[in-house]
């Protein structure tokens, strides 16, 4: 973490802060269900930060209205949500994991896609925006309980407000998995799923600079739906000393610093997007909204398994990703995905993003000669 670049769109560098509190003894309590209503006794600390989380979250993202900071991550906080809104064997419509989905989100491997039964759609092959018609068109045949909006791996805005039409016109409930962009939502940089969907679901680690765990929101006639769903659905007891970290970060994202780092991240995205593209990586999109980049390595004579390793071999760490179209498999890929928090968070800028794309090309081309990467790698270590 201190001697190379750390590129991966979904890791980020929390805050001393948040560590402290996460390394505390909160983590010898047991505090199985909710403030005041606990199965244990000598919960009244563990208590005091958990309705201090709750009532955090709810002040970060206006227009929520109920909350549970327990889940474990974000692909427990999604099956809570299934659990609460649908049974096994139900039908549900998201975004295909080769479209910039998630693997949450229905994959075969997947819980999500062993229990219940997806129905997917993706993106346009022109523009590799959001196929409104597929989207559509996977409703009207899948007749579905639940649709999400929310990817893994797409670097434009989400028209939350589109996709709640279409989901609650065909009866279904909206679930937005916002995990990547929880902090540009929080921030006021990216459109809000509050209040047009009934389940939101995040990460908490991400753009959002938190601990490593998850959270989710409902409206609140989905409120008890929704905490039985977590526990004893899913959950047993929580990560107290996680909770406590969780408010600590809250409480740090609703400060104007923080509105100013999620911009920065915005401007270091569009910056490394800019610069990719002009040095030969296909940039999917064309560009991005949000924090994360997605490149087709192909015109660079290279896989994206190819790709991330050359730059590991230098010290900038990223992740090969599949792309729309994706011919190859998830082992190997066709692309990359670039992400800007963490470079954010140590200080980089817009020199250092024109640098990074300028070595990322350097070592994809040098990707045998291991002198030269060598050479790439100590002047990697001197930002």
């Amino acid at each position: 973490q201190r001697d190379h670049i750390e590129l991966i769109a979904s890791e980020n560098y929390t805050y001393a802060a948040v560590r402290e509190a996460q390394g505390s003894i909160l983590t010898n309590k047991y505090a199985e269900g909710l403030p005041g209503k606990r199965y244990y006794a000598g919960c009244e600390f563990v208590d005091e930060a958990e309705n201090l989380a709750r009532n955090r979250a709810l002040q970060l993202f206006v227009g929520s209205e109920h909350v549970n900071v327990q889940p474990h991550s974000g692909a427990s906080a999604n099956i809570a949500a299934f659990t609460a809104a649908m049974s096994p064997g139900d039908s549900f419509v998201a975004m295909s994991l080769d479209q910039g989905g998630h693997l949450s989100h229905g994959a075969s491997v997947n819980i999500s896609g062993k229990w219940f039964k997806p129905t997917f759609y993706g993106v346009r092959a022109g523009d590799g925006l959001v196929d409104w018609d597929a989207v559509q068109r996977a409703v009207d045949e899948a007749k579905p309980k639940v649709v999400i909006a929310g990817a893994s791996a797409y670097p434009r805005s989400l028209d939350f407000e589109k996709f709640a039409a279409i989901a609650h016109a065909a009866g279904a409930k909206l679930m937005v998995d916002m995990a990547h962009i929880s902090g540009v939502v929080a921030a006021g940089l990216h459109p809000s799923p509050f209040p047009h969907a009934d389940y939101v679901t995040t990460t908490t680690h991400k753009t959002l600079r938190g601990p490593r765990g998850g959270m989710i929101f409902a409206r609140a006639d989905e409120a008890a739906a929704i905490d039985k769903a977590v526990f004893p659905g899913n959950q047993g007891g929580p990560l107290m000393h996680v909770i406590a970290a969780k408010a600590v970060a809250y409480k740090l994202a609703l400060q104007p610093e923080f509105r100013a780092y999620m911009q920065r991240t915005l401007n270091n995205a569009k910056a490394l997007a800019a610069a990719l593209a002009a040095r030969g990586f296909g940039v999917i999109t064309g560009g991005t909204d949000n924090h994360l980049i997605l490149c087709d390595v192909t015109p660079l004579g290279v896989t994206g398994k190819e790709a991330t390793a050359a730059l590991e071999a230098v010290g900038v760490t990223i992740n090969k990703n599949s792309i729309p179209g994706e011919t190859r498999s998830p082992m190997v890929t066709s692309g990359v995905r670039y992400g800007t928090p963490a470079a954010t968070t140590r200080g980089m800028g817009l020199a250092e993003m024109e640098q990074i794309a300028q070595w990322s090309v350097e070592a994809i081309a040098a990707r045998e000669d291991a002198a030269k990467l060598e050479q790439i790698r100590r002047e990697v270590v001197k930002v």
